[in-house]
């Protein structure tokens, strides 16, 4: 994993460590079910207009990582399918060299 991975999941562990504490602590708190709905909703508003940025680049982020890592599998795909075929082909050939020996 690469400085630039590990550092985007420490970043994204350290997010939900606090939305799951904010989270936790409403919902733990004694209150009426409706105030702490309200407290969460609150929490969850102030977060987002706090981090909006950063969780925007994170999304970013992922979304490349995603579509990098994809295009890796199906390259990756492509070139196994490939040596299979080329494999087969060469069985087959010399299949048929030996057929024609005999």
């Amino acid at each position: 994993m690469s400085k630039k991975d590990s550092s985007i999941g420490f970043a994204i562990g350290i997010l939900a460590g606090v939305v799951g504490g904010i989270a936790a602590g409403i919902l733990l708190a004694p209150k009426s079910g409706e105030e702490s709905r309200r407290e969460l909703k609150d929490a969850y508003e102030d977060l987002m207009q706090k981090y909006s940025p950063e969780i925007t680049q994170a999304k970013k982020q992922a979304m490349e990582m995603i579509k990098s890592s994809k295009e890796k599998i199906e390259d990756t795909y492509k070139k196994f399918n490939e040596n299979l075929k080329a494999q087969k082909l060469a069985h087959a050939k010399n299949c048929e060299i030996d057929v024609y020996e005999i």
